[in-house]
């Protein structure tokens, strides 16, 4: 099996030892995203500023390797406040559409930097 990794400036850097996505056998597994803005590298403010920039994040990564979210089969998603959850779903909505990806969403107690959100995915082109 080979393995290509995905880059893209358009999303933020990794900050850690591991590619923004991979893909191998034609599936693409997009890494956890965070509310980061890609040109300052600093977390956006609040929970719904966080997941909109959570979407555009991965939706760059998604172009870098010719997809786009249509392709997304699975997220899973971590949430400091499960509060927010039916905020999430209101957001998603605007960046998915149907048939929508099979997803987990999960309460954690940390998220790096603080963020209140992470998303990871997995595409198929």
């Amino acid at each position: 099996m080979t393995k290509q990794p995905i880059h893209t400036g358009d999303a933020p850097q990794a900050i850690g030892t591991y590619s923004q996505a991979v893909e191998a056998a034609g599936v693409f597994y997009l890494s956890g995203q965070i509310g980061l803005d890609p040109k300052t590298m600093e977390l956006v403010d609040g929970f719904e500023a966080q997941a909109h920039q959570v979407f555009a994040n991965m939706r760059a990564v998604a172009a870098a390797a010719g997809c786009t979210l249509d392709n997304a089969v699975k997220l899973t998603v971590f949430l400091a406040d499960l509060g927010n959850f039916a905020k999430l779903n209101e957001i998603m909505a605007g960046y998915l559409s149907e048939p929508y990806p099979a997803r987990s969403a999960l309460g954690v107690s940390q998220l790096p930097k603080g963020a209140l959100i992470e998303i990871e995915a997995v595409l198929v082109k």
